[in-house]
């Protein structure tokens, strides 16, 4: 079995069991699934040290973290969130609670942020205190599942290159319990793992890990680099 039917395999049966358990809908299948709980998960985030520490946050555009998004924006906390599917050259909507006309609940909003906050490329962005990512499954030691789309990655590899992330950043998934998994989970290079994992009943630290030093050309496939314009500008600069 190869590392991607290894990793469908354990995604497939994390959405089976939520939806089992009534506590995420059919529709989470092939996403990043909302799940009950997330309320409950983003205030036990938000009671933690790091996370009051935190001026400046980037958080993924899924609805399992709405809350997630809220809490900072209410906390007058900097957001960046990142542009779905990563689809325009600056991958990221900047979302500054000082300069909102929106409640918070509404302006962490993929559609709010889409419609009212500009757009930022790396070179235009703060330092990250925090990143939250949205997760399929993780397990104790920080390695986590997404949806299968690398979007993610991407992301953190992008802001790691550029200078925004390092090796103080605290990297953040919230989930349902049995998101988590006690076993191993298959990874591959480009993968980064998570610092903390967050449920609606208690917070698990995981233990320090590698994380890629940026974007890891070969693990991509030229039909991503292509589909993602930000990468078709930097392979354009890194090979011609």
């Amino acid at each position: 079995m190869s590392l991607d039917e290894q990793k469908n395999a354990v995604r497939e049966r994390v959405w089976s069991a939520l939806i089992e358990a009534r506590v995420s809908t059919p529709d989470a299948r092939g996403y990043i699934p909302d799940f009950i709980g997330a309320e409950r998960a983003a205030e036990l985030l938000s009671a933690t040290a790091p996370w009051h520490q935190a001026e400046t946050i980037k958080a993924n555009p899924d609805t399992a973290q709405l809350a997630v998004r809220a809490r900072a924006l209410a906390e007058n906390k900097l957001l960046y969130m990142a542009v779905p599917k990563i689809a325009t050259l600056q991958p990221f909507y900047l979302i500054d609670p000082a300069r909102s006309q929106l409640s918070p609940a509404e302006a962490a909003t993929s559609g709010a942020a889409a419609a009212n906050s500009p757009l930022v490329s790396t070179e235009d962005m703060r330092p990250i205190d925090l990143v939250v990512c949205g997760s399929v499954a993780v397990n104790r030691q920080g390695i986590r599942l997404g949806k299968g789309a690398g979007y993610s990655d991407i992301e953190v590899a992008l802001l790691i290159e550029d200078g925004l992330v390092g090796d103080n950043t605290l990297i953040v998934t919230t989930v349902h319990s049995l998101q988590v998994v006690d076993e191993p989970l298959p990874e591959a290079g480009h993968d980064f793992r998570v610092d903390l994992i967050v449920t609606e009943k208690d917070i698990i630290v995981c233990p320090p890990a590698r994380r890629p030093s940026g974007l890891i050309w070969p693990s991509m496939p030229a039909e991503k680099v292509a589909a993602i314009p930000v990468l078709g500008m930097r392979a354009k600069r890194r090979f011609n």
